[in-house]
């Protein structure tokens, strides 16, 4: 008892109060949560990967299958070390193609006691400090839980974080909500007295959802599964009464779905904000668009305008389409 009460004591001391959490939606195309917990590090909102591989010799992979290719974006060897060595938007080409965090969960056999599992997860508030391995914790009461829009071929478990020394103190049995296997999109909405640890968990440690909430360090999605793999897709976090939609928005594919492409000879090459094209033979129209199929840009090119200028553009991923006579062409650019 004297332990949970001391190890209760540090961590809401060290607590930062919550701000406005933001729902993430993939289809925003933003790589970074906004909690509104993070601190002065930088550190928070930041995606990234974990496994069981120091704990029972197992390896699995995360990555995202960036559809509609077969290229498997691996993860766990990038960030190895837990959430401390993750490489820094690492999961941002995945994000940005997907509109979501997607990938398929790799799962093998390593011990005979305990199940492989991977996951994927984000801090509250960061580290406290750049070059700390130690994670800050948030008082996270006001979200009243979590909202969650997914899909997963396996079961996701939704656990709230306290920080390694905790973690590790319980034996990671977090408090947590179960998101079940469900091949089509699914919303849940969880309140944080429904974060409970493993009913097997009999360790002198205990914290329910309400007590994790208030000293919460990050929000982890485990997959913990026999070995095989499980393809999952999370498009969207928030709390409890964000605005998590009840399907994943696939903007790209929808817009693309509306195009009708053909074989077309025209290159494109972007120069920083210079779009240019080759290949024209008579004068076409070029349409940008945003993530919301939203015509931002729209201008002729021809023999005497090969080029485009963006330079009036946010950041982030745009749709470019090329309509003329023998044309019709979609890309996507970058612009950063």
């Amino acid at each position: 008892m004297m332990k949970k009460i001391m190890l209760a004591a540090l961590c809401a001391a060290s607590a930062i109060y919550a701000g406005t959490f933001e729902t993430w939606i993939g289809a925003d195309y933003a790589t970074r949560v906004e909690t509104g917990l993070g601190n002065e590090t930088n550190t928070y909102g930041i995606w990234y990967d974990f496994n069981d591989y120091y704990e029972i010799e197992t390896y699995g992979i995360i990555g995202g299958e960036l559809r509609p290719g077969s290229w498997l974006y691996t993860m766990s060897e990038a960030c190895y070390d837990h959430e401390y060595n993750c490489v820094e938007y690492f999961f941002d080409p995945v994000v940005e193609y997907c509109a979501a965090i997607c990938g398929t969960a790799r799962l093998r056999e390593g011990a005979p006691t305990a199940q492989p599992f991977v996951g994927v997860a984000f801090n509250v508030v960061g580290k406290v400090s750049k070059d700390s391995p130690i994670l800050a914790t948030g008082d996270a009461s006001a979200w009243g839980g979590l909202c969650v829009t997914y899909s997963s071929d396996a079961d996701i478990y939704l656990e709230l974080g306290l920080g390694n020394t905790i973690d590790s103190t319980m034996n990671y049995a977090l408090p947590a909500v179960k998101l079940p296997a469900s091949k089509t999109d699914n919303r849940i909405i969880a309140s944080w007295s429904d974060f409970k640890q493993p009913s097997g968990y009999d360790g002198s440690v205990k914290f329910d959802g309400e007590t994790a909430a208030k000293q919460l360090a990050s929000i982890k999605f485990k997959i913990q599964a026999d070995s095989g793999d499980y393809d999952f897709n999370i498009c969207a976090v928030g709390p409890k009464d964000g605005t998590c939609p009840e399907k994943c928005i696939k903007p790209w594919l929808e817009q693309e779905n509306k195009i009708a492409r053909g074989v077309s000879a025209i290159k494109t090459n972007l120069n920083g904000r210079t779009l240019g094209f080759t290949g024209i033979k008579s004068t076409a129209t070029v349409e940008v668009l945003n993530s919301l199929g939203q015509v931002v840009m729209k201008r002729a090119i021809g023999n005497s305008a090969q080029t485009l200028n963006l330079a009036a553009l946010k950041a982030g991923v745009y749709l470019i389409h090329v309509v003329g006579k023998s044309t019709n062409l979609v890309r996507k650019i970058l612009l950063k």
